[in-house]
């Protein structure tokens, strides 16, 4: 077993003890940079893990990022190998039938490959890569909560003209403002529960 100080140590070492799963299928891992990060469109995504192809590298090496709020290891290590097949094609083809060929060859499944995921004999491959590596350095950061908005927000208009303004939450229980241009108060619409 394996001792490692550092995330990107531990997955550097887990591109090694995957790419021999790739070149047995015919495919080669390019050299790849590995790390712990949240995605391109930020922690409120959904995605897991992001492979950046080598055209947006100034050093021309595929960039990989795994979430951190993963920390489970095989799960790193199986999303680990769905972005190797990104490097592998250079993310030219998104999870194209190119992308496809190269994840099932693999040992990758799933009704949509842009979720693709280890299938049983890729798991215990990688649940044994992840016993050889050691303990994952890495403690999940938990994602930020993403924030409730109303699919219609509280607002208020005017009933003698087309005034409109949106009412921020913290102000609902003050009743409805006035019209500047009448003096008449407003009347509520959207999501508003009572005045």
């Amino acid at each position: 077993m394996d001792t490692h100080l550092t995330r990107e140590s531990w997955l550097m070492a887990g591109v090694q003890r995957i790419a021999p799963i790739f070149a047995a299928q015919g495919h080669v891992v390019p050299p790849v940079r590995v790390s712990i990060g949240w995605s391109g469109s930020g922690q409120r995504s959904t995605h897991i893990g992001e492979c950046w192809p080598t055209s947006r590298a100034a050093d021309g090496v595929n960039q990989i990022f795994i979430v951190p709020s993963l920390d489970d290891a095989v799960q790193v290590l199986d999303v680990l190998t769905h972005e190797l097949v990104h490097a592998v094609d250079d993310c030219q083809h998104g999870h194209g039938k190119e992308f496809k060929a190269i994840a099932l060859s693999v040992g990758l499944q799933g009704p949509r490959m842009r979720s693709a995921s280890a299938g049983e004999r890729l798991k215990a491959r990688l649940t044994a890569i992840a016993a050889e590596l050691g303990p994952f350095p890495h403690g999940a950061l938990t994602r930020r909560a993403p924030r409730f908005r109303p699919a219609n927000p509280p607002r208020a208009q005017c009933p003698q003209c087309d005034y409109r303004l949106a009412i921020p939450k913290k102000f609902l229980h003050m009743g409805p403002p006035m019209c500047p241009a009448h003096q008449v108060p407003m009347e509520a619409s959207g999501d508003w529960e009572g005045w």
